[in-house]
């Protein structure tokens, strides 16, 4: 009763959601009260609660039934880990292109549950790449077979392994491939890696078990597809990483405006060792050696 009554000192956040949990109290003099006063609330106050990363659901789901048209707090809720995917699916509908991003940069999370992937699949707000990338659930192609074999013959040499990781992965549908490449081993990876699916990608990108030995190898593979290579990139954890910066410019895969925008943080040794690399366009060559001879110029 205090804490409807304002009888005690509680900071916005912690307010909204005591509140929030109290709707439901057994006591109906309470939860009128609670949601009496919950209608008197600032925008803000809710928006401070929906950051908490341990949030109750309950705050999450008065939300959902109550709030959720209001400018900014879908995308809020999408954006924090606490809120349930059942919840989300409900208010896929307010989300703007802000909050379709936080889930796709969260795969492991998105695909708990299928109805919020055909929910945002019909969103209005999605852009049309993130429109292009939740229709590849529904992609259910036949895998490359030639492809997938000989990826397996590089990634493991004993021939009955081999065959038993091959079969598994070609006897499995999308939605079973997302999931193998969110919580498969780093063999699985390597495979999926290549998968033509852009979701199978991005989940093996956004694994867990995934290391940075990995993603250095990744990043000078020929043979993954440039929004792989584009991905990697654009992660800021990745990027952290020369080894991975450098394979990345070196790759002749590696779209231009990604090498281009890399460039300057190659050094001395490395940046003379790409002028003279023939694999690479002629475009980048010719920037890098512009570079090389600005540095020597400034003595940078």
């Amino acid at each position: 009763m205090a804490v409807v009554t304002g009888g005690v000192s509680l900071s916005p956040e912690v307010r909204v959601e005591l509140l929030s949990i109290l709707t439901a109290d057994e006591n109906r003099n309470i939860s009128d009260r609670a949601k009496s006063t919950l209608l008197n609330l600032p925008l803000e106050s809710y928006m401070k609660a929906l950051v908490v990363p341990d949030a109750d659901e309950r705050l999450f789901k008065y939300c959902a039934g109550n709030n959720a048209d209001k400018p900014g707090i879908a995308d809020l809720m999408a954006k924090n880990p606490a809120c349930p995917t059942a919840v989300l699916t409900h208010v896929a509908r307010h989300f703007t292109a802000a909050g379709i991003q936080a889930l796709l940069d969260d795969m492991e999370r998105l695909i708990t549950d299928g109805n919020l992937v055909a929910a945002l699949a019909q969103s209005q707000a999605a852009s049309r790449e993130q429109q292009a990338l939740l229709g590849e659930v529904h992609k259910d192609e036949t895998l490359p077979v030639a492809e997938i074999e000989e990826a397996a013959k590089e990634i493991e040499p004993d021939p009955v392994k081999r065959e038993t990781l091959t079969k598994r992965v070609m006897s499995m549908n999308v939605v079973q491939r997302l999931t193998l490449a969110l919580k498969g081993g780093r063999e699985e990876r390597m495979l999926l890696i290549r998968d033509p699916n852009k979701l199978v990608q991005r989940c093996v990108l956004q694994s867990p078990r995934l290391t940075d030995t990995e993603v250095e190898g990744f990043s000078k593979m020929t043979n993954v597809s440039e929004e792989v290579l584009r991905t990697i990139a654009l992660t800021r954890k990745f990027m952290k990483s020369y080894v991975i910066v450098k394979s990345l410019i070196s790759n002749p895969k590696t779209p231009l405006d990604i090498s281009l925008h890399l460039l300057p943080r190659l050094n001395a040794t490395d940046l003379k060792v790409l002028t003279n690399n023939k694999n690479v366009p002629e475009t980048l060559r010719s920037t890098a050696l512009k570079l090389q001879r600005q540095r020597a110029k400034t003595g940078g």
